[in-house]
């Protein structure tokens, strides 16, 4: 196999020529570079890009932990980290985990093993001390708010978020409020369920288990949603859906079965994607893309920080 001093020797330069040509630098003249170049081809010489990462210090690549890649939410998210990706030079490494451990702890040898610079979690499965033991091999970035703990994140203050909306529907009158979410782990939905508690405390209302609703992401979901509710001897008169998505499911079917919206059952979404705006669903503006673009920006920074996003509810016809 052609190695760096038979392309010097075949070109007639020194092996720090070769290199420079091989890594791109400057400083060689047009005839000693268009040599190297010759051997190179005459060879099929390719250089050894590991070699190259471990000269440099870098990849120039990141990884991505996403439970779905197909979910809006997650879309928007490494739509955001992929845009500040090119435009920094730097290649994306996905990891679709399905929230299994295993696929998360992949990702995490790679960042031990330097195959990647850095690490984003859009969401997680694994606990917080396995991400701890691997925050020396390289910057590791969250998308949820750790308290007392140095790694970079952005996030949305899901407990506020969420204590805000069920206030919202509360002073519209409602005093059965349920919610679904994706699933009931995670620190995201740890908050959301703190703040659902701490609500009904507030203004004595009483907890019903049955008014949570997990395993709720895409579109088709919503029906389950709705029989569930169907069967209940007291049903909410109201829903936080923790997704467009399900959320636009919830409102096509309640038009197909003559569920009057928000008469009978008003609807809140999250992320304020384009499907809330065309079916006119009151939701919660989430800047996903923004937050992306900044989760980049934190795993290729030198220091910590922690950004809590700015979110807003737009108030459609749902509510």
């Amino acid at each position: 196999m052609t190695n760096i001093k038979d392309l010097a020797k075949l070109a007639g330069v020194s092996v720090t020529t070769v290199s420079r040509v091989l890594n791109d630098h400057p400083y060689v003249s047009k005839e000693k570079r268009d040599a190297v170049l010759k051997a190179i081809e005459a060879t099929n010489y390719y250089k050894n890009i590991n070699a190259v990462h471990l000269s440099k210090g870098k990849t120039n690549m990141m990884g991505v932990v996403v439970p779905f890649i197909d979910h809006t939410y997650f879309a928007f998210l490494i739509k955001g980290i992929a845009k500040q990706a090119l435009k920094n030079n730097y290649k994306l490494v996905l990891f679709q985990t399905e929230y299994q451990k295993e696929r998360e702890l992949e990702a995490l040898e790679m960042l031990k093993l330097k195959q990647i610079d850095s690490l984003i979690f859009c969401s997680r499965a694994c606990d917080f001390d396995i991400i701890e033991e691997h925050m020396s091999f390289g910057p590791i970035v969250l998308c949820e708010h750790i308290e007392g703990k140095r790694i970079s994140s952005s996030y949305v203050n899901q407990y506020n978020v969420f204590f805000e909306a069920l206030e919202y529907l509360f002073e519209k009158g409602h005093r059965r409020i349920g919610y679904s979410i994706g699933r009931r782990t995670g620190t995201n939905s740890y908050e959301r369920e703190m703040a659902y508690r701490d609500f009904l405390t507030k203004y004595q209302l009483p907890f019903h288990q049955e008014y949570i609703i997990d395993g709720c992401l895409y579109f088709e979901d919503s029906e389950k949603v709705m029989k569930r509710i169907k069967q209940m001897a007291k049903p909410p008169t109201a829903l936080l859906i923790t997704s467009d998505q399900v959320a636009a499911g919830i409102v096509t079917y309640c038009q197909a079965n003559g569920i009057a919206i928000p008469e009978e059952l008003s609807i809140i979404g999250f992320d304020n994607q384009p499907i809330a705006k065309m079916m006119n669903i009151t939701t919660i503006d989430i800047p996903l893309f923004e937050m992306g673009e900044n989760l980049f920006l934190q795993a290729v920074a030198e220091e910590i920080s922690n950004k809590e996003m700015s979110v807003k509810l737009i108030e459609r016809g749902t509510a």
